[in-house]
């Protein structure tokens, strides 16, 4: 029942999910971005994120971004261990982002563009877990050959309780979101080279509410609470063979409360017949050794003397030692495998400083680089008492021990970041964009756990991930464009970092759109945006069990932005 411990630590140490970007990044920050994707050397209000230093591109004036995307993620987790009911067992959940803003704001004047940004940096999103996942199910698969393990045994044999079969109801809504405030100002050099210096601040909240409950064991054909099954039947088996072993040790004193499979002693109908024994204390032994599964009693002797024997077994006394251990393992199962639910807040704050330069060597090339420094991030649990999930006891006080506690504190940074994009005209109605990114993962502290202890970021990541876009855009007209992109990202995650929690896997994302121009001040961006990903896995060990998992998800973008030109150019 250890692995019980172990029930939610990967879910509640990253954000749940990510869209499109990093391991913890979201890039996908504008509804211009979903239409093509190679946003990075753009000259647009949504430069103010993707390329601050080309804000000095705009015309003098004041311009407003308001955009919104409807992101809906599919995840799949196929699980082959063998003790989970029905093995091989595919786990579904879906995630969901109604609202995912991003709201720009900029003022150019001459040189110099200050700028504002709000959005969801990481996360932003609930998902549902309500039909479990194997982390969920395979520490309750283990009840069955556990309790087999903690029955009433003796050092040579035991009795089987008849548990044949398993059941839970487990449920997680989780939401998380990294809320990115930036602000800085750009500054034109010259007609080739502008500067922005600036920085975000961040905001992260994680929640989760959940439940473990309902957790059943099949017994003699019957589905029982496991709680009653271990304190209505397990234990008191246990309690029974310990009076009966106990009532062995009681024999007189001149025989020896050792039992040996014969030889060297009296027979039970001996030991009766030469007054040994009375009938009462044979058909107490012969009671406590049918517990612990010694049925012919004709094939047992027992000693004359009180001297040791060596090598004669089972030792009565060990025995009970033994079935007593094994009671307290179930008493504390009981309290494991008891309804649970959780309740669990995680806030945090850091400061991403961020730095950009813009290079237009003529009219028709524009470069533009970025770099965000690391996002240290702590963040701390606020968790109502009881309510942080039982793991277990502490051994010296009988404690009980909960895997999230009020207070406690962990680093769940985002990694620094470098991009480059080049946009190239190739006629004034064609352009083609390029863009690349480079996440430092394996210099971040993800708060990253296994088997329940913090490890560094190297360790579970074997190379830093990278992305490269590809987009094309038509002007169809003065008033209408259109575009279509296509994002490549590659993950640097080793194998030991994949969970059913939270894994990373390669994908291609393909997305689609145009913008159209309302009116002189106003333009409408529209991007759709699909995301597959490349089935991933982990094949590890458990209970001595090898075992597969396969991890797979889909995403769906739908993007909608508003842009607001007071005083600025026009649409182009």
């Amino acid at each position: 029942m250890k692995r019980l411990s172990l029930l939610l630590a990967g879910i509640l140490s990253l954000p749940l999910f990510s869209y499109s970007g990093g391991i913890v990044t979201n890039q996908n920050q504008s509804a211009a971005y979903i239409r093509m994707f190679a946003r990075d050397a753009s000259t647009d209000i949504d430069a103010v994120f993707f390329n601050p230093a080309g804000l000095t591109k705009l015309d003098d004036g004041f311009y407003l971004s308001l955009n919104n995307q409807y992101i809906s993620q599919n995840k799949s987790v196929i699980s082959d261990y063998q003790l989970l009911d029905g093995a091989p067992v595919e786990y579904l959940g879906e995630v969901k982002a109604p609202l995912f803003p991003g709201i720009y704001a900029a003022y150019k004047k001459g040189k110099i563009a200050v700028s504002l940004g709000i959005n969801p940096v990481g996360g932003g999103g609930s998902a549902i877990f309500d039909t479990g996942l194997p982390s969920f199910e395979m520490p309750i698969s283990e009840l069955v050959p556990g309790l087999a393990g903690l029955a009433p045994v003796g050092a040579a044999a035991g009795v089987d309780l008849g548990v044949t079969g398993y059941g839970l109801n487990a449920y997680l809504d989780g939401s998380s979101v990294f809320w990115g405030f930036q602000a800085g100002v750009s500054y034109e050099i010259n007609d080739m080279f502008s500067v922005y210096l600036g920085g975000r601040f961040v905001y992260a909240k994680n929640t989760y509410t959940g439940y473990l409950k309902d957790i059943t064991v099949e017994n003699e054909g019957v589905m029982m609470p496991a709680t009653d099954f271990i304190n209505l039947k397990a234990i008191p088996t246990i309690d029974g063979t310990v009076t009966n072993l106990n009532g062995i040790i009681a024999i007189p004193d001149n025989v020896s409360p050792i039992i040996s499979g014969g030889g060297g002693g009296l027979t039970l109908d001996q030991a009766e017949a030469f007054g040994y024994l009375d009938a009462a204390s044979k058909a107490g032994i012969i009671a406590g050794l049918g517990a612990i599964g010694i049925t012919d009693a004709s094939t047992i002797t027992i000693q004359q003397t009180s001297d040791a024997i060596t090598g004669a077994t089972p030792t009565l006394q060990g025995n009970i030692t033994a079935l007593e251990t094994n009671k307290a393992v179930l008493e504390a199962t009981a309290a494991l495998v008891a309804d649970q639910d959780a309740d669990i807040v995680q806030t945090g704050t850091g400061i991403t400083p961020i730095i950009g330069v813009n290079i237009s060597p003529n009219d028709k090339l524009n470069i533009g680089l970025k770099y965000e420094f690391q996002t240290t991030l702590e963040l701390e649990n606020s968790v109502d008492p009881g309510m942080g999930f039982l793991t277990g006891f502490d051994e010296t006080t009988g404690d009980p021990v909960y895997l999230y506690t009020d207070g406690e504190t962990f680093r769940n940074d985002m990694p620094a970041m470098f991009s480059v994009g080049f946009d190239y005209k190739i006629t004034d109605k064609f352009i083609v964009a390029s863009g690349f990114h480079y996440y430092f993962d394996k210099n971040a502290n993800y708060g990253r756990k296994l088997n329940g202890i913090y490890v560094e970021n190297s360790d579970v990541i074997d190379r830093n991930a990278t992305e490269f876009a590809l987009g094309l855009q038509y002007n169809v007209s003065e008033k209408m464009l259109l575009s279509i992109g296509y994002l490549m990202t590659q993950t640097g995650v080793s194998e030991a970092y994949q969970t059913d929690l939270s894994y990373s896997n390669h994908s291609n994302t393909i997305g689609f759109g145009g913008a159209y121009s309302v009116s002189s001040m106003i333009d409408l961006n529209l991007g759709f945006g699909y995301t597959m990903y490349q089935e991933a896995r982990n094949i590890y060990s458990v209970n001595g069990l090898t075992t597969t998992e396969t991890y797979d998800k889909d995403n769906i973008f739908i993007a909608l932005g508003l842009d607001f030109k007071l005083g600025g150019k026009k649409f182009d």
